[in-house]
């Protein structure tokens, strides 16, 4: 699929600071991490904190994969009526310990949805982060692609 940079081509690349601006708007997103040969997706609440990805876990598979694993991938997107966005962040998750950067991190203002014990904080920082926005419409006429 080609991609193009026009505001009428179905799909464009977002720029880092449109990919970052719209991560800020949302705050619903994806951990992709690995166990064990076996690709493991976590939905999880975030905040979007100095260009990194912060969020909250209770102990278990989602804190234990996402600090074991070299890298991790997050995704996050949204849609209109109209048109829709998704930008995946590749990077590395760390565990925050120290008491500043925990004071840190709850000075972003991210609570947990569910009334559970939440205390870790984990911070994705980014090697690559990359955004597309998706104009919807009529799929093209097939023929005329052909011909």
């Amino acid at each position: 699929m080609a991609i193009m940079n026009s505001t009428t081509a179905p799909v464009t690349e977002l720029s880092e600071a449109e990919s970052w601006n719209l991560l800020s708007g949302v705050s619903l997103g994806r951990l992709v991490t690995t166990v064990g040969g076996w690709t493991e997706i976590f939905p999880v609440n975030f905040v979007v904190q100095h260009k990194t990805l912060l969020f909250r876990t209770a102990e278990g598979t989602k804190l234990l994969t996402s600090v074991l694993n070299e890298n991790v991938v997050f995704e996050a997107d949204d849609h209109t009526v109209t048109e829709g966005w998704s930008v995946v962040v590749r990077g590395k998750a760390r565990l925050l310990n120290s008491s500043a950067e925990i004071e840190e991190a709850q000075r972003a203002g991210l609570y947990p949805w569910v009334a559970t014990a939440k205390l870790r904080f984990v911070r994705i920082t980014p090697d690559t982060l990359s955004g597309r926005r998706f104009v919807f419409g009529p799929e093209p006429d097939v023929g005329a692609l052909v011909s």
